[in-house]
């Protein structure tokens, strides 16, 4: 009997040591996740933001800002915003006819490149 009782703690011990691996290995892909589309989020957030102000500077203007530090000097913006992914205002791309992009290397949950957002 006391055999049992041993083989059995033994056998509670090694499932109770193997469910935090188990929770982990659940839990952070759900995490990682999470963050993407959280970032995914703002990065959504901030080209919409930037390409209303590209537009009302083109319609007060009557041209389209050559680069994003011309909204920062003529006060459309405070600051040009950090990109999500590349952590960096600097990485962001104008296209001739005044679209915004972001410079980040990779495909979106949709399936698109980052750049093409």
């Amino acid at each position: 009997m006391l055999l049992l009782s041993v083989a059995v703690a033994i056998a509670i011990a090694v499932v109770l040591l193997r469910a935090p691996i188990t929770l982990l290995s659940i839990s952070v892909p759900i995490y990682t996740n999470s963050v993407v589309h959280a970032r995914e989020a703002v990065l959504r957030d901030e080209l919409f933001t930037m390409r209303s102000v590209i537009h009302q500077y083109t319609l007060d203007k009557q041209e389209r800002p050559r680069v994003l530090q011309d909204l920062v000097s003529a006060g459309y913006l405070k600051a040009i915003p950090k990109d999500p992914f590349t952590n960096s205002s600097a990485t962001w791309g104008m296209t001739p006819d005044g679209d915004v992009h972001s410079g980040a290397i990779g495909v979106g949950s949709d399936g698109k490149p980052y750049s093409s957002w």
